[in-house]
């Protein structure tokens, strides 16, 4: 294996930036925008895990036959990988999405987030029976009504959350929630297990 050459380095490095710290810093974006695992992106590209562990973490030299390997992991070509990255458009325009009378707008992106993602609810005026058994999940769920008079059960309760009021609790917690009286609006904070319960059912 070929370490990157100092020439290469000086004319791909950025003013601050030494090439093989950018494809460092990209490598662990990418891997984290995807939502893949070191062992995975390892298994993809053919190499050893600790070898890539140590890639990441600038404990062992980056070589220019780990490049195509590593951007063929993580779907992107060599000179992605290996360039600064454009800049992202910082609006997010994602297509809503609909199940069980709810209409979800996603307001962040699929980034590291600690698995959290907002979201703008329409909550039908027809969501208004909930289901025998109420579902659990791991995580905590955040809501804020924006609109309208939002019925949440939560074990035992049955509360009516009016507009500019929050709410946040332990999806633990056997829950669901409708409409009371017309369409809601609101926002949501879900972990990706409320993510997708909501969505999927």
């Amino acid at each position: 294996m070929h370490d990157l050459p100092s020439c290469f380095a000086m004319q791909a490095k950025s003013p601050e930036e030494p090439v093989d710290a950018r494809v460092r810093r990209r490598l662990r974006e990418l891997r984290t925008e995807r939502g893949l695992t070191l062992q995975q992106v390892a298994e993809r590209a053919s190499i050893d895990i600790s070898t890539l562990s140590r890639l990441e973490a600038g404990k062992r030299r980056l070589a220019l036959d780990h490049i195509p390997s590593l951007a063929a992991a993580l779907g992107v070509s060599a000179d992605e990988l290996l360039g600064a990255p454009a800049p992202q458009d910082p609006r997010v325009r994602s297509r809503p999405r609909t199940f069980d009378g709810l209409t979800m707008w996603p307001l962040t992106r699929r980034g590291p987030a600690s698995g959290l993602h907002a979201f703008k609810i329409t909550v039908s005026a027809k969501r208004h029976t909930p289901p025998d058994l109420l579902p659990v999940h791991e995580g905590h769920d955040w809501l804020y009504v924006l609109d309208g008079r939002l019925r949440l059960l939560l074990g035992s309760e049955d509360l009516t959350i009016e507009p500019g009021e929050a709410v946040e609790f332990t999806t633990w917690t056997p829950h669901w929630f409708g409409a009371v009286d017309g369409p809601v609006e609101l926002i949501a904070i879900l972990g990706p297990h409320g993510e997708r319960l909501h969505l999927h059912g």
